[in-house]
């Protein structure tokens, strides 16, 4: 009798989802194997680095990628159907290394004291000379750093004994500073947690300008001079935003109505002359915008002169310092708007203009019950995106006034023409506001909820939402 051969044994295949769920349950997987491996690599480097100062900052990237590695296969093994989901790790990694990491560090910077002072590092200017013990446990300082009464002081202790905070301790040949969890302070003498490192040659030490948490001081802070800042940029925000919409909208709209006419001659010349602002790299025009506007050698003021009308301070005056960025921004956009135009006239039927002209309509008839009405949809979407891009437009204004002129009663970082994002820059980047990045970071955070206000404003006055739910 022939032996029957076994069947193979058949393991149970997870059946994938469908829909919907199936691309959460997918991206889901994927967010829990990239988010775990930068978590391992992130844990592992730093604990790498207490105890090596001298690792490369990069080990958290040799550290993530084999176990992301492992884990892809791991999730294979466990989830099959995932292996025609993995095109998207590359995506999801820029993803979550340039956009959801930025966001999440600027959510916990708004909550701290994180500036060009309290950067985490130590304060090298008021380094003490110091003497080691031998067994390399206690620190004795040379004297206490003028204007300080005590170490504890001087160290910016969050008690007086110090326990649990740290000193900088540097070395005579430029090594790496050394972080010391101090255990105790009597009088100028400091007790370490644990001993130095014996390579380590200790010369002198310092204060350790912490990060610390500060709660909703950095809101509190901007708005309680709202009056003087908040509120008067985020005006000129909003006026900017949506001035800018509507003139380069008007300019564009007549343009392109005129120059779509087609018994008119030489209007691709004119098409060609008129794209050209738009063509032509922003930074070069802006910078010849304020070579032109300059108040004592522009040619604008120049040309004024010859016929009798005195300097306009363009840039220097506040009012004037706006509706120059205006004009200058009208002539950066309107270009765009133009080309809309042309584009959404292109799709609408010349067989309408035919019968309205057999009915007798003028040309102004014509644009205002045909034309204008039939632009709508398509100019909804387009001035709804250019709002928002210009509610958040930083480089003509960095480029034209770097925000200026100063206001007096604000801090240096909110200039008259400032928008929100450029007070951002200025208070974070600026030499003149101290690099707060904490408190830019608040100021960021003001911004996106603004931004999400205003957006979704726009979205219901435009039908947007009653279109998806049809």
């Amino acid at each position: 009798m022939t032996a029957v051969p076994a069947s193979p044994r058949r393991y149970p295949r997870m059946v994938p989802p469908q829909g919907p769920l199936g691309v959460f349950a997918a991206l889901a997987v994927l967010v829990v194997v990239v988010g775990g491996a930068a978590l391992i690599g992130w844990l592992v480097s730093g604990a790498v680095s207490a105890v090596l100062p001298a690792a490369p900052a990069y080990l958290i990237l040799l550290v993530m990628v084999p176990v992301m590695i492992v884990l892809m296969v791991v999730a294979l093994r466990l989830f099959p159907w995932m292996q025609s989901w993995y095109y998207l790790v590359p995506a999801l990694v820029f993803l979550i290394a340039f956009t959801i990491l930025p966001i999440l560090l600027t959510i916990n910077y708004a909550f701290t004291n994180y500036s060009g002072i309290n950067s985490g590092y130590g304060d090298t200017s008021v380094k003490t000379p110091v003497t080691l013990s031998s067994d390399r446990r206690q620190l004795t300082f040379s004297a206490l750093p003028e204007g300080s009464a005590s170490l504890s002081e001087f160290l910016a202790c969050a008690k007086p004994s110090c326990a649990g905070d740290s000193t900088v301790l540097y070395d005579p040949e430029g090594a790496t500073p050394v972080f010391a969890r101090i255990q105790s302070v009597n009088g100028l003498n400091v007790t370490l947690s644990a001993p130095v490192a014996e390579s380590f040659k200790v010369s002198d030490a310092t204060r350790l300008n912490a990060i610390r948490r500060v709660g909703l001081a950095n809101f509190r802070s901007i708005f309680s001079r709202a009056s003087e800042e908040l509120i008067p940029v985020f005006v000129w925000t909003v006026v900017f935003a949506f001035g800018t919409v509507v003139t380069n909208a008007l300019a564009g709209l007549i343009l392109g109505i005129l120059l779509y006419n087609k018994r008119l001659k030489g209007r691709n010349i004119y098409r060609t002359l008129l794209f050209l602002p738009w063509a032509i790299p922003s930074v070069i025009t802006i910078q010849m915008w304020g070579a032109l506007l300059n108040q004592q050698f522009g040619v604008v003021n120049k040309t004024l002169g010859l016929l009798g009308v005195s300097a306009v301070p363009w840039l220097t005056d506040p009012l004037w310092a706006k509706i120059s960025i205006l004009v200058v921004n009208l002539w950066l956009g309107f270009p765009y708007m133009m080309t809309a135009t042309i584009s959404a006239l292109s799709t609408i039927s010349d067989d309408l203009y035919e019968a309205a002209s057999i009915d007798g309509a003028s040309r102004w008839q014509q644009i205002v019950n045909i034309t204008l009405p039939l632009l709508r949809n398509s100019f909804t979407p387009i001035l709804l995106s250019g709002f928002a891009f210009n509610f958040n437009n930083f480089g003509v204004i960095y480029l034209l006034t770097q925000g200026g002129p100063a206001v007096a009663g604000r801090t240096s970082t909110a200039g008259s023409t400032d928008i929100l994002l450029s007070w951002g820059y200025n208070t974070a980047f600026a030499s003149s506001g101290g690099q707060n990045y904490a408190l830019a970071s608040a100021i960021a955070m003001i911004v996106f909820f603004l931004t999400l206000a205003i957006s979704l404003v726009n979205f219901r006055a435009a039908g947007v939402f009653e279109e998806a739910r049809r």
